[in-house]
């Protein structure tokens, strides 16, 4: 006779009446991953997985501008907890490098970042193998990206967005079949009202979402002024707006550029604390990952709880649009 299921056995991984209760997580850092030619710096990435269970889910998180692969811990130790594997890759960018802003990479970290992304997802079986007990148990087709800020529009090229040139033509496409979802945390819009400083110094800062056809959930707070654009709040709602479908926009009331907190507790730049805002990200993100990863399966009864949830609460933290 077998033996008992939990809660967070393996067996009901795809059941989200079983997923409520978080699970171990381990956790491995630096997995230091070669990047040869113009990065000049080995990739290190932060490993967060499930102690138990197989055919997991991987989240790749882009980091926003400054942070590392220790950053955002409510969201990644979140999700590992529920059983995905999360990798973070520490960009250029980061503080923890330290390298000055007239480095000669500089003009192309972001599109470095770009092929931080990639080269991980290139390395699943390196990354799997440095973490005791990892390797075999990763479902190479169930991927996502996520990314706050700059990371999010790190990681939207993979979903499908495109960087329009001085002409206004579409840069290369930079998708990748490999992943099938995001979740794009207060992702910046359209390039059209730009910042004198923004159009200096941030060219790439002119996105076309046309072309970002995958599935994702788009999260802008309602309050999030930017020192990069001439627009208020509202512009965070451009990759909504002027994407396809499938998408869902998630905006939350009273939230400024960290969204209540996603990138770390009690962090200097949270100018917005808010653990309920956090939480209701925590949720929505795991269902809809959950769903996005696994269409037509029992993650989309989670998702519909999670939205019922949302909507029936008696003092909303936010509003939820889907196409």
């Amino acid at each position: 006779m077998p033996d008992p299921i939990t809660p967070t056995d393996p067996r009901n991984a795809n059941d989200p009446t079983n997923r409520t209760a978080p699970t171990t997580v381990v956790s491995a850092k630096p997995v230091v991953l070669a990047a040869p030619g113009e990065r000049g710096e080995d990739l290190q990435v932060r490993v967060s997985a499930p102690a138990t269970g197989t055919d997991l889910p991987v989240v790749v998180f882009s980091h926003g501008f400054g942070w590392s692969m220790n950053g955002y811990a409510p969201l990644a130790d979140h999700w590992a907890a529920q059983g995905f594997v999360v990798l973070q890759p520490t960009h250029l960018d980061s503080r923890t490098l330290g390298i000055p802003a007239e480095d000669p990479r500089t003009p192309r970290i972001w599109r470095l970042r770009i092929e931080d992304i990639t080269r991980v997802l290139d390395a699943l079986d390196t990354v799997a193998a440095a973490v005791p007990g990892l390797a075999g148990r990763l479902d190479r087709e169930r991927i996502a990206v996520a990314g706050h800020s700059w990371g999010a529009q790190t990681v939207s090229t993979l979903l499908g967005a495109r960087v329009l040139d001085a002409d206004g033509v579409p840069g290369e496409d930079l998708s990748d079949p490999r992943v099938t979802a995001g979740v794009l945390l207060a992702l910046t819009g359209l390039g059209d009202d730009l910042t004198p400083f923004a159009v200096e110094h941030l060219p790439f800062m002119r996105p076309s979402f046309d072309s970002m056809t995958a599935p994702a959930l788009i999260v802008a707070g309602d309050r999030d002024q930017s020192h990069l654009s001439t627009r208020g709040p509202d512009w965070f709602t451009d990759p909504y707006t002027h994407s396809p479908g499938p998408k869902h926009l998630l905006t939350l009331f009273g939230a400024e550029h960290s969204l209540g907190g996603i990138p770390g507790y009690e962090v200097a730049e949270t100018t917005d604390e808010s653990p309920a805002r956090v939480a209701l990200i925590q949720q929505l993100s795991t269902a809809f990952l959950r769903d996005a990863l696994s269409p037509g399966g029992a993650g989309a009864a989670e998702w519909k709880t999670a939205v019922a949830a949302l909507e029936g609460a008696a003092e909303p933290l936010g509003t939820l649009q889907s196409k």
